[in-house]
Parts: C-alpha cells; sequence; structure tokens
C-alpha cells in the first residue's frame, strides 16, 4: 500500500473516532447530553485542557519525568533481555534448570510489585524505572530466545562447515536471526515500558502524566484524565515512530513483506 494512502486512511480512521465521540457526548443521542459529557468529557474540552497544558506550560516537567522513566526502564529492560535471551539460548542445560523460575516471575503481578519497589527504591524514578523494567525485560528476552532457537539449523550447519567461529556465528547468523524478532518485542515494550511508568506514577509520585492523571480523577475532572491520556498516547507514538526509524536501519537488508510497495 502506498505510504501517503496509509497515512491518510489511518487520519480517517482517528477523524471518525473523535466525530462520533463528539456526536454521543454533544447531543442527546443516548440520554442527558450533561451526564454523558459529565462522564467521557467532549472532544473540544479535552483539547482545550492539552492547550492549557502546553500554554501554561507545565506538562513539561511532568513529560520530561515520565519520558526519563520510560526510556530508563525500556533501554536497561531490552538490554537485559536481550543478553540473557542470547545466552540461555546458547545454554541449552541452564535455560532447561530456569525454565520454571522464569516461568514464575514472569507470572508475577506487577502492580503487586509496585508498592514493593517503592519501599526498596523510595518514590523517585527508580522505583518507576524497576517497575517498568519487570514488564519490558520478560517481553524482550523470549522474544530474542524464541529467535536464536530458531536459526535453522542448515545454515548453522553450512556455517559451520565455512569454519566459522562462535563469533562469526553469532555476528552472521544468530544476530540476524534474532533482529526481527527482537524489534517485535520492542515495539511492544515501549508501550509497557510507559505503563509501567505511569501506573508507578500513579500509586505514588509527586510528578509524572500518571501524578497528572491521578490528580485529575481525584477531582473529577473527566476533560484532565482524558487530556493525560491522550498526551501518552502521542508519547508513544513518537518513541515507537523512533524505534521504527532505527529498525529501519539495522534491518534494511530486509526483504518489503508481501503486498508492500
Amino acid at each position: 500500500m502506498n505510504r501517503w494512502l496509509l497515512l491518510g486512511l489511518q487520519i480517517g480512521v482517528a477523524i471518525v473516532l473523535i466525530a462520533l465521540w463528539h456526536v454521543l457526548t454533544a447531543y442527546p443521542i443516548l440520554g442527558e447530553v450533561k451526564n454523558m459529557r459529565f462522564f467521557f468529557a467532549t472532544p473540544a474540552d479535552v483539547w482545550a485542557r492539552i492547550v492549557k497544558f502546553f500554554a501554561t506550560g507545565i506538562i513539561w516537567k511532568h513529560l520530561w519525568i515520565t519520558l526519563t522513566e520510560t526510556v530508563l526502564a525500556f533501554a536497561i529492560g531490552s538490554a537485559g533481555g536481550i543478553v540473557v535471551g542470547f545466552w540461555l539460548a546458547r545454554q541449552p542445560r541452564v535455560a532447561a534448570v530456569l525454565d520454571p523460575y522464569v516461568k514464575m516471575a514472569n507470572a508475577l503481578p506487577r502492580v503487586v510489585l509496585a508498592p514493593i519497589f517503592m519501599l526498596w527504591f523510595g518514590l523517585g524514578i527508580w522505583s518507576k524505572v524497576a517497575l517498568g523494567f519487570t514488564l519490558v525485560f520478560f517481553i524482550v528476552f523470549f522474544n530474542v530466545y524464541q529467535g536464536v532457537k530458531e536459526v535453522s539449523p542448515v545454515i548453522l550447519a553450512n556455517a559451520r562447515m565455512l569454519g566459522m567461529n562462535e563469533r562469526q556465528l553469532f555476528r552472521h547468523v544468530y544476530w540476524p536471526s534474532a533482529l526481527s524478532w527482537m524489534f517485535s518485542s520492542l515495539h511492544t515494550s515501549i508501550g509497557f515500558a510507559l505503563v509501567g511508568a505511569v501506573v508507578g506514577e500513579y500509586l505514588g509520585s509527586a510528578a509524572g502524566l500518571g501524578y497528572l492523571i491521578h490528580e485529575a480523577e481525584s477531582v473529577f475532572d473527566v476533560a484532565g484524565v482524558f487530556a493525560g491520556m491522550v498526551v501518552l498516547s502521542a508519547f508513544v507514538v513518537v518513541i515507537d515512530w523512533l524505534v521504527t526509524l532505527i529498525e529501519n536501519r539495522l534491518l534494511a537488508w530486509r526483504p518489503s513483506a508481501a503486498g508492500q510497495d
């Protein structure tokens, strides 16, 4: 599909959703209009609140803190997942021994861990980074682990016949095989890193987008809540776009998917 056509369709979907939101909240179609505004606000109210956020400058401090927490959780969690994933994939005996413990650790509810991290690291950014790390690490780990395990035995055998050592195998066989899996997980883990930061801020913080949303909820400021969520959504889209640029640069050798122009 043509890139500009795709962009036009994506913008069209956004326009339809916003128009539907406006109609349902601004006109008494599903009941009393004031009640609908109370529960969902209107797009105009939300937009006015976003403009106020940026016009007064109060959003920048919260954005910076949440960005710092998200980037740290994403970077540390991704690096840990890549390293451990590669290592365990190349150590099948160790992986077999640790398998039940990895699954148990992944099954722990992250919301339960949030108060523990606050007890350990305090109410600063590191408790939010730790929470985001637990979300990002396992997503990247399982994808990298599977990507290395999916290397074709025929390719490995041919590479060894050509005299490749372990370092060359890593660079020319294992790493290219895992890259697609890795970037697939990175796109998903961006959102989870942000979730970890925002949930941590929501549960206990003095700044950040999660704190901003929590403060709006505490006074039933629905427009403020939706404005915070819209800013969060745009935040994720921008970071995901940056990851896509890096992916396209590192995976320039990858053939285009079928049906793409």
